[in-house]
C-alpha cells in the first residue's frame, strides 16, 4: 500500500536552499551513485538503508560531489534488487519509510547536495496491484491492456507470441494460468518474469507516471535517473526479430523493443512537468542506443537533460579509441546543446579498476581523464576507494536474478548474472566484521583485503585514492577551465598518449596528458615551460616525462 507523508511540504525555491546556484548546475555536475543495499546500514540488519545513507551524507559533501543518485528504494519483492517495483509511492521497509526519505532529502539540501532518484517506467513488479488484478480478472480485463498480454502461437497457444529474448536469458514471455486453472495468455517481460513490461500505448500508464513524477518532485527530489529509458515503446505489432542471440545486438542497432522513436513523445511530456518546478529539476536517460547520435535524441532541448554515455564506458584503455569516442560523444551532443556525460563504473558493470586490467594506477589515471573532460561525470560508490570487482563470491550468496536463469538455462543468451561483484558493501573502517558498513554484518561478504581500502584507512593519506578524488574534485570545481563545455583542443603527442587543452574564461588554460602505454614517454614542449603541474594520478618526476598509466593535469 502506498505510504503518505502527512507533513510533506512543497519546495518554495531552489531545493538546495542556495538561491545563487546556477540553473544549469547539471551541465558540469559530478553525480555520485549510491546503491542503497550496499552503502551504509543504519539499523544493523546487514542491509543498507536510507538512515544509513543519511548518516554518510557529510562524507559525500566532503568528497566534493554535487548530487547523489539513489538506486531504487521503492516497495518491492526484490526479485531484481528493487528494479521490480510494487508501489512507486512507497519505500520498501528494508530501506525505511517516507519520513526517512524526507529527512534524507532535507539533510542533503542543507549540505548543498541534490538528490536524484531512480525511476523504473519500463516494467513493474508482478506483485504490482495492476498486474495482480489483471491476472485475477483474466482475459479481457482492462488492466491487461496496461501490460503486453497476448495469445500464444501454435495449435493450443503453447508457443510464445514472438521470438523476443529476455535480457536476463531465455524467452521474454511467460504464460499465465486462467482463473479456472487452464493455460492462459502470455505476458511480455524483457527482464525477469517478475518484471512485466508496461504497455506505454495505454493512456492510464502515461497518466500514472506523470502522477508519480509529481509525487517525488513534491517531496523535493531534484531529478530522476530513468531506468531502461530506451525500452518503453515497442514496435507496432511486436514483430519477430528472426534470429537468436539478440542481446549481442544491444547498443549496435535499433531493435523492435528498444530505442523506438515513440519514446521521445513521452519524455517531452515529462520535461514539461520538470520545468514546472523550481530549482532546475532534471531527467537522466539510461538509454542503450546504437550510436552517440541516437543517444543525443533523448537530450534535445525539449526532452531530458542528460543521457548516460555507455559508448565511453565500454571503450578500452587505448589512446586512439578513447580519442575517437570522446570526439564522437562531444560532436553528437553539440547540435542539441546538451552536456556530454562520462562514467566508468555503475551497479551493472564490472568495476573499472578490474575491467581496465586490474591495476590501481590505471584506474586512477582513467578517473583523472574522465574528470578533465567537458560535461558531467558520474562516480559509482566505492570507486573513490579504488575498490576492485569481487570475483570470488560463492554461488549461495549471489542474488542477481540473471545468475539463476543462467544456472537453469545455461544455453540462454542473457547477462552473465555476475553483477553482485560490483555491489559488495562499502568498507568504512578497517576494523569490524563488516568494515563499518553496519553492526549486523553485510548481505554480501567483503574481502579481507578491503580493510586497507576502507575510508578511515585512506583518509589523510596523501597517496591514497580517496584523497586523490577529493583533490581532483576540488580542483575541478575551482579551476575555470574545467567542468562545463563542449570541446577539447587536441595537442600533438606520441602514440599511446592523449593530450588536450581546456580553455576557460579570461585566458585560463589547463592541459591534460594521459599515457595509456606501459612505458614512460617523453613530452618535451608539452609539460615544460611556464606552466606547473596541478595534479597527477601517480608519481611524476616533474620534468617532461610521463610514466606508464598516468594522467597529469598541467596548469598552462
Amino acid at each position: 500500500m502506498t505510504q503518505y507523508l502527512a507533513d510533506r511540504t512543497e519546495p518554495t525555491g531552489d531545493p538546495t536552499g542556495d538561491t545563487g546556484h546556477r540553473p544549469d548546475w547539471w551541465r558540469d555536475a559530478v553525480i555520485y551513485q549510491v546503491y542503497p543495499r550496499s552503502f551504509a546500514d543504519g539499523n544493523g540488519d546487514g542491509m543498507g538503508d536510507l538512515p544509513g545513507i543519511r548518516s554518510r551524507l557529510p562524507y559525500l559533501a566532503g568528497l566534493g560531489v554535487d548530487a547523489v543518485w539513489l538506486s531504487p528504494f521503492y516497495a518491492s519483492p526484490q526479485a531484481d534488487a528493487g528494479y521490480d517495483v510494487a508501489d512507486y509511492r512507497a519505500i520498501d521497509p528494508m530501506f525505511g519509510d517516507l519520513h526517512d526519505a524526507d529527512a534524507l532529502i532535507r539533510d542533503a539540501h542543507e549540505l548543498g547536495l541534490r538528490i536524484i532518484v531512480d525511476l523504473v517506467p519500463n516494467h513493474s513488479s508482478d506483485r504490482h496491484e495492476w498486474f495482480q488484478r489483471a491476472l485475477r480478472e483474466g482475459p479481457g480485463s482492462p488492466l491487461r491492456a496496461r501490460y503486453h498480454f497476448r495469445e500464444g502461437r501454435g495449435q493450443a497457444g503453447e508457443l510464445p507470441p514472438n521470438d523476443w529474448e529476455s535480457i536476463f536469458g531465455g524467452p521474454a514471455w511467460t504464460r499465465t494460468e486462467n482463473p479456472d486453472g487452464t493455460p492462459g495468455e502470455w505476458y511480455l517481460h524483457l527482464f525477469a518474469p517478475e518484471q512485466p513490461d508496461f504497455n506505454w500505448d495505454n493512456p492510464a500508464v502515461r497518466d500514472e507516471f506523470r502522477s508519480v513524477l509529481r509525487f517525488w518532485l513534491d517531496m523535493g527530489v531534484d531529478g530522476f535517473r530513468i531506468d531502461v529509458a530506451h525500452g518503453l515503446v515497442k514496435a507496432p505489432g511486436l514483430p519477430d526479430m528472426g534470429h537468436a542471440e539478440q542481446l549481442r545486438l544491444l547498443g549496435t542497432q535499433t531493435l523492435p523493443f528498444f530505442d523506438q522513436d515513440g519514446v521521445h513523445e513521452i519524455y517531452r511530456s515529462w520535461r514539461q512537468i520538470l520545468d514546472e518546478y523550481p530549482g532546475a529539476r532534471i531527467g537522466v536517460a539510461e538509454a542503450w542506443t546504437p550510436n552517440a547520435e541516437r543517444t543525443a535524441l533523448y537530450v534535445r532541448r525539449d526532452e531530458l537533460h542528460q543521457a548516460f554515455n555507455f559508448h565511453y564506458l565500454n571503450t578500452p584503455w587505448n589512446a586512439a579509441e578513447l580519442r575517437h569516442v570522446i570526439d564522437s560523444s562531444l560532436d553528437s551532443m553539440r547540435p542539441v546543446g546538451a552536456p556530454t556525460t562520462w562514467v566508468l563504473s555503475n551497479h551493472d558493470v564490472v568495476r573499472h579498476r578490474t575491467r581496465l586490467g586490474g591495476d590501481l594506477g590505471r584506474a586512477r589515471a582513467a578517473t583523472l581523464l574522465m574528470l578533465a573532460l567537458p560535461g558531467s561525470a558520474y562516480i559509482y560508490q566505492g570507486e573513490e576507494l579504488g575498490l576492485p570487482e569481487v570475483t570470488g563470491l560463492p554461488d549461495e550468496v549471489r542474488q542477481d536474478p540473471a545468475f539463476f536463469r543462467r544456472g537453469s538455462e545455461p544455453e540462454a543468451d542473457g547477462q552473465d548474472g555476475l553483477r553482485d561483484g560490483c555491489r559488495v558493501p562499502v568498507p568504512w573502517s578497517s576494523q569490524g566484521d563488516s568494515y563499518g558498513f553496519g553492526s549486523g554484518g553485510s548481505w554480501l561478504p567483503q574481502p579481507e583485503s578491503w580493510a586497507k581500502l576502507a575510508v578511515d584507512a585512506q583518509t589523510g593519506d596523501p597517496e591514497s585514492t580517496l584523497e586523490l578524488y577529493r583533490r581532483a574534485l576540488a580542483v575541478r570545481r575551482e579551476h575555470p577551465a574545467l567542468g562545463a563545455g563542449d570541446a577539447v583542443e587536441w595537442l600533438e603527442a606520441p602514440a599511446g598518449v592523449l593530450a588536450f587543452r581546456r580553455r576557460g574564461p579570461e585566458g585560463s588554460e589547463l592541459i591534460c596528458a594521459v599515457n595509456t602505454t606501459d612505458t614512460t614517454v617523453s613530452l618535451p614542449g608539452l609539460l615544460t615551460g611556464s606552466g606547473r603541474p596541478l595534479l597527477a594520478s601517480g608519481p611524476c618526476p616533474g620534468d617532461a616525462s610521463l610514466p606508464a598509466d598516468t594522467t597529469v593535469w598541467w596548469q598552462a
